[in-house]
């Protein structure tokens, strides 16, 4: 297979998950796999310069789109589809501990879970925040 089909498919997942999550985090990246398929495309068999190029558009994008991205993020209508969350009930699904992270059912979704006091399998349980990969959750008390 080609560098250029495999950067253009690296560029189309990470540029709909974007849409669906709208966080701004994996456009940039998207596009930066995009810049590598059309370095391919010109001088083919340059891996280390397509990545080369690749990571410095996603950085430049990063870097100088920052206010545009906080302006959109800030503006009406605009929701974070991770913040969301917060606020939301769900199941625990594998024991949580402050030890160890387990795992718990939001919605129809199960998410990484860290808490601060142990929780059983089955009890409910409110989202308080969201992390990258954990959601922090305590337990329901209503």
């Amino acid at each position: 297979m080609d560098w250029w089909l495999i950067w253009l498919i690296v560029a189309g997942v990470l540029i709909v998950v974007e849409m669906l999550t709208l966080t701004f985090y994996l456009l940039w990246l998207g596009i930066g796999a995009l810049a590598a398929a059309l370095v391919d495309v010109i001088f083919p068999d340059a891996v280390l310069l397509e990545v080369i190029v690749g990571c410095l558009v996603a950085l430049l994008l990063t870097i100088f789109t920052k206010p545009l991205t906080r302006r959109i993020q800030t503006g009406r209508g605009f929701k974070d589809a991770g913040l969301e969350l917060v606020g939301m009930r769900g199941t625990i699904v594998e024991d949580v501990s402050p030890d160890a992270p387990g795992v718990v059912k939001v919605g129809s979704e199960t998410w990484s879970a860290k808490s601060n006091e142990v929780i059983r399998q089955g009890e409910s349980v409110i989202v308080v925040s969201r992390g990258s990969a954990f959601l922090e959750v305590n337990k329901w008390e209503g």
